[in-house]
């Protein structure tokens, strides 16, 4: 089940989980996330929808989020390559997909329409394709 969209609130108010402040022997990934779940939502750039993605940070929240991106563009990109977004959407654990069956079936829908993929991103499409 995906959670209600505040888009006015960040991560941290939305989970109800603050985390530690960083410290100086975190990495710049993890001050970096940490940063963003304290950035509403509604603000969050593709970019760091696909680094919080990648990292398995406010699913619930952000896939939905990401999902609309994808509705209108499902090759937009943040600052790594074309199709990044939905690339670390395609790769999270298969188990996501069961908490979220409606969300999984509309993906199903919009990747299973596309063509000229990079062989990459297509072998990515294939895997989230399987049963």
């Amino acid at each position: 089940m995906t959670h209600p969209l505040n888009r006015d609130r960040s991560l941290e108010e939305l989970e109800r989980d603050r985390w530690l402040a960083p410290t100086a022997d975190d990495t710049r990934l993890f001050i970096t996330a940490h940063a963003l779940r304290r950035r509403p939502i509604g603000e969050l750039t593709v970019e760091d929808m696909r680094l919080l993605i990648g990292q398995d940070i406010g699913l619930p929240y952000l896939l939905p989020l990401a999902v609309e991106v994808l509705r209108e563009n499902p090759m937009t990109e943040g600052h790594m390559y074309e199709g990044d977004l939905l690339s670390a959407v395609l790769t999270r654990n298969p188990s996501v997909w069961v908490e979220f069956p409606e969300l999984g079936r509309e993906l199903r829908g919009l990747v299973s329409k596309l063509t000229g993929l990079p062989t990459d991103l297509q072998q990515k499409v294939e895997r989230f394709l399987l049963p």
